[in-house]
């Protein structure tokens, strides 16, 4: 459906892009199709599971790219491949005629290498569709007519906590010279972000097993194994444990709409470290060797889990790999993550250049 509004809007589709299986991934590797390949460093992972969309745009190869986020898997390939991207508030664009994953997870969103293309993409794209069952019944709402109003009044936070420790120093540096671009000091704590992360991974696992219950009993062979095992430990899962963890997502969405009574954006790292090397299971942070696929998304699950909306900005901090920022707004607050995305680039802040292949 997304393709058709943007279709109606002039562009051109030009192909389908390599992706992580079934989108239950953060690396882009793909046993099947082969590993998506970084065009800022072709040892290194694109991110995913959107990671085709991802290279495209560092490479150059075309101007907008479409990408699914579950748990992470637009602001994640954003971040490795230094390029903008759009996650819409939860219901906000269709999803009707792309594959599911996790139903009460899942959103589509563009992906570029400037904000007025994302704006663009992201206006063509909204609007009420009745074979989405959660997509709003909101009409659209136009952010490119006040991209550039500037950040006027806005009140932007850094999120502590949770989100400024479990990582590389530079992700946190990141964050630090975009709040210093917009002269944002105030720092918010998003409560119990840990169990938030364990919630998503509960609701995930059960969500995708269920969906891909008859194809692992009939065809199990066709998967990834570690795709397999995920889903497959997923169909185990006892079902008060996903229950308390719907339970939990209520709460957790109620505390997290009181921060935005003060606030209308924070800020927050989209990874916990530059793209790691193509191939890599295991990587260190805070002293802790820790799973690279589990834990790519330490600090995207929290937002997706309940459906907030983030513009996800590219940082580039001394010449090596890029890192990524979200900038995160209240439900149906786009055009105000927007606008500080296009301040940030305005200012030289945040910017999406083409790889230099060689």
């Amino acid at each position: 459906a997304l393709v058709r509004r943007l279709e109606a809007a002039g562009a051109i589709l030009v192909g389908a892009l390599n992706m992580g299986e079934y989108a239950y991934d953060f690396t882009g590797e793909n046993v099947h199709d082969g590993d998506s390949r970084n065009p800022h460093g072709a040892g290194h992972m694109t991110g995913g599971s959107s990671s085709g969309s991802g290279g495209a745009i560092a490479a150059g190869l075309v101007p907008l790219t479409l990408g699914s986020d579950t748990n992470g898997s637009i602001r994640v390939p954003s971040a490795f491949c230094g390029c903008f991207g759009l996650k819409p508030t939860y219901g906000r664009l269709t999803r009707a005629g792309s594959f599911p994953f996790v139903n009460s997870l899942d959103h589509l969103g563009p992906m570029t290498r400037s904000v007025a293309d994302l704006a663009l993409a992201y206006d063509a794209m909204q609007g009420p569709d009745p074979d989405d069952a959660v997509a709003t019944a909101r009409p659209a709402e136009p952010v490119l007519p006040g991209l550039d109003s500037g950040l006027g009044d806005l009140r932007i936070a850094v999120a502590g906590g949770y989100f400024a420790r479990g990582g590389d120093p530079e992700a946190f540096a990141a964050v630090q010279v975009v709040a210093r671009a917009l002269s944002a000091t105030r720092v918010v704590e998003i409560p119990e972000a840990a169990r938030a992360r364990a919630a998503a991974y509960l609701i995930t696992a059960a969500e995708g097993a269920a969906l891909h219950l008859d194809r692992l009993r009939t065809r199990p062979e066709d998967f990834d194994p570690a795709v397999r095992d995920r889903l497959i430990a997923g169909a185990m899962l006892p079902a008060p444990f996903v229950e308390r963890a719907q339970r939990f997502r209520r709460w957790y969405r109620g505390a997290v709409a009181d921060l935005f009574a003060d606030v209308d954006v924070i800020l927050a790292p989209s990874t916990p470290c530059r793209a790691p090397p193509r191939g890599q299971t295991h990587f260190t942070l805070d002293g802790v060797s820790l799973p690279v696929r589990a834990n790519i998304g330490v600090f995207t699950q929290p937002i997706s889990f309940i459906g907030l909306p983030v513009a996800a900005v590219p940082v580039w901090l001394d010449g090596g790999l890029p890192l990524g920022v979200q900038v995160i707004a209240a439900p149906w607050r786009e055009d105000v993550a927007l606008r500080v995305a296009r301040v940030l680039e305005r200012l030289g802040t945040v910017r999406a250049p083409i790889a230099e292949l060689v």
